[in-house]
This record gives structure tokens, C-alpha cells and sequence, in this order.
């Protein structure tokens, strides 16, 4: 059943701003370093709309952002604090945006260098027995055919591909169950403590999440480069198999550089994204997720509602942010 649209702002921490940008007192994460996001450390003068210590500091009021009616989202400036969160943020089911955390896992275990194939992995007969099978998103694995690492991430992130991103999870634990395990370790490592996991895929309507749990795994996921230029990707050749293309329309919206989509009936549409945004002489990183826009509809009505919400979304606060001024 889809959540009924919550009509008020919740305020991460209280205050109304958004983001706190002063390029001098704020220590952002710069976009592609792989460093430790931390809150902005400079206390905002009250009343002054800038922050003490800086000549200027810009403030974004969260009151006017172009949220979606629907179910629950947030966003985050990576480096100047906490996100800001619209919607009752309890867990929904989330479908293939669990290939984000399938994708952290395998790339933790066995890292790749930008550019490297990996390991080749042949599919075993259940990946290809999967194959259009029950209406799942799937890739025409071949048994008995090899791809290499890179490869399956591919498949599994871009064209959203349930097979591929389980028989991932079998190469890498022997099961998907033992790899499960190693996502729900994962989830708690990274303080997603309103965050279930019970299959590689997302297929399961049991894995379920919150945005701002999501945002939580993104900001982590996105230090990697190669699960970055994978995410990036409207569109990979591999062969055997040809072109795939990549659900995430959004990634025509100028800026946007990841990340996934996700649907079904009982998720609706599902979006986690990043965009790129150059604010104070700075690229830094803003992260976004949307999540149960239209549940109990089509999966398609849903992912539709989600990618427009979030073309919205992202349109609005890129625009703001990089015409955004600091002072010297």
C-alpha cells in the first residue's frame, strides 16, 4: 500500500538551512578525493544568514525546496553537515537500488583500479536459467560463458540486471545467503540501522530502507572510482551480449553523475542520485534519494514519477548552489 504524502518538512537537527556554503569555513569533501565527509564545524550567527568566522556564508532554506509530494526523500551536500529530509522516514521496500550495496560489497572484497577488467567469472547455469524468467530485470548471461568482473558490476548497475548481481553474490560467498550477511555487516558499519537486506538484487519486497539510509551508503559508495564511472555510464558494450543502455535517465540532467533507479508495484520508483555542483570554487558533490513515488501503481508509473521528481529536484538545487556567492 503506498505511504500517504507527508505534508511537513522534517529539519535534520532542527535548523531550516539546507546547506551552509562559505567556501572558507565550511571543510567540504572535494569531489573525487575519497575523503571522510564531516558537518560543517563553524557555528551559523544567529540572525545573519552567514556564518561566524566568514565574510559571507549563503544559506539555502530547506522550506524551499521542490520536494516531491510522494513518499519520503532527502538530499545532502557531501562535507556541510547533515541531510535535509522531507516524508516519514521509515522503512519501504526499495527494490534495485540494492545493487548499490551489492556493488560496494563485491568492490570491497575484491577492489578494482580504474579501467581494470578483474577477474573473469563464468555464468553458471542458474544465472542463465534466470534469464527472463518471472519478469525480473535480468541480462542474457550465457552458461558457461565468461565476464570479467567489471563486466557484471556493469550489468548489474546499468542495465539493472537481478542475474548479474547474483551471481556476483554467489562468486563471491558461495551463496547469495552468506553474501547477504556480508551486506547487513556492511549496513551496519555504515550506521544504516533502519536498513534490511535479504537478497542481492532487490527483488525481494523484505529489503527495505530509508532515503536517508541511502544517502548514507552513497556518500560512502561514490569514493570509489570504479563504481563511479560504471554509475556515470549511460551506456556499455559487452560482449556476448552487445549494448546496454542505462535505466537512469536523469543522467541527461547536466551535472548528474550516478547513480541508480529502482522499481516495482510494491516500492514504486525509486532514485538515488549525485550531481555534480560547482559552488564556490569548488566541485563538490550533492547526493539525493527519492524514494516509494507511486507505489502500488505500475513499475513503470513509478520510476517515471521518480526520475521527473528528481530531474526537479536536482535542476533546482544545482542551479541555486552554483549561483551561490561567497565573499572575500
Amino acid at each position: 500500500m503506498p505511504l500517504s504524502p507527508a505534508r511537513r518538512h522534517h529539519v535534520a537537527g532542527g535548523a531550516l538551512a539546507l546547506l551552509v556554503l562559505c567556501g572558507t569555513a565550511v571543510t567540504a569533501a572535494t569531489v573525487g578525493s575519497g575523503a571522510d565527509p564531516s558537518s560543517a564545524s563553524a557555528a551559523r550567527a544567529p540572525g545573519s544568514g552567514q556564518v561566524a568566522g566568514s565574510d559571507r556564508g549563503p544559506v539555502l532554506d530547506g522550506s524551499t525546496i521542490l520536494w516531491p509530494e510522494d513518499g519520503q526523500s532527502a538530499v545532502e551536500l557531501v562535507g556541510a553537515g547533515a541531510p535535509e529530509t522531507r516524508g516519514e522516514q521509515r522503512p519501504v521496500p526499495i527494490a534495485s537500488l540494492t545493487k548499490v550495496m551489492t556493488a560496494h560489497v563485491i568492490l570491497r572484497e575484491h577492489p578494482l583500479r580504474p579501467g581494470e577488467p578483474g577477474p573473469q567469472i563464468e555464468a553458471d547455469p542458474q544465472a542463465a536459467h534466470e534469464v527472463a524468467v518471472g519478469g525480473e530485470s535480468t541480462v542474457p548471461l550465457q552458461a558457461g560463458r565468461t565476464y570479467s568482473q567489471r563486466q557484471l558490476l556493469e550489468l548489474t548497475l546499468i542495465p539493472s540486471g537481478n542475474n548479474a548481481a547474483r551471481l556476483l553474490a554467489r562468486w563471491d560467498s558461495g551463496s547469495q545467503d552468506a553474501f547477504v550477511e556480508k551486506m547487513r555487516r556492511e549496513a551496519a558499519r555504515l550506521g544504516m540501522d533502519r536498513s534490511t537486506y535479504t537478497g542481492a538484487s532487490g527483488i525481494e519486497t523484505t529489503t527495505a530502507s530509508t532515503a536517508v539510509d541511502q544517502l548514507k551508503l552513497a556518500r560512502e559508495a561514490m569514493k570509489n572510482p570504479v563504481l563511479r564511472e560504471i554509475v556515470a555510464s549511460r551506456s556499455v558494450t559487452v560482449p556476448g551480449i552487445g549494448p546496454v543502455t542505462n535505466t537512469n535517465s536523469l543522467l541527461d540532467t547536466p551535472g548528474v553523475v550516478g547513480l541508480k533507479t529502482g522499481s516495482s508495484t510494491p516500492a514504486g520508483g525509486n532514485l538515488l542520485w549525485a550531481c555534480e555542483v560547482r559552488t564556490g570554487g569548488t566541485t563538490r558533490l550533492l547526493l539525493g534519494a527519492v524514494l516509494h513515488q507511486r507505489a502500488g501503481t505500475t513499475p513503470g508509473e513509478g520510476i517515471h514519477a521518480a526520475l521527473e521528481s528528481s530531474r526537479r529536484l536536482v535542476t533546482d538545487l544545482r542551479d541555486r548552489l552554483s549561483s551561490a556567492r561567497t565573499g572575500s
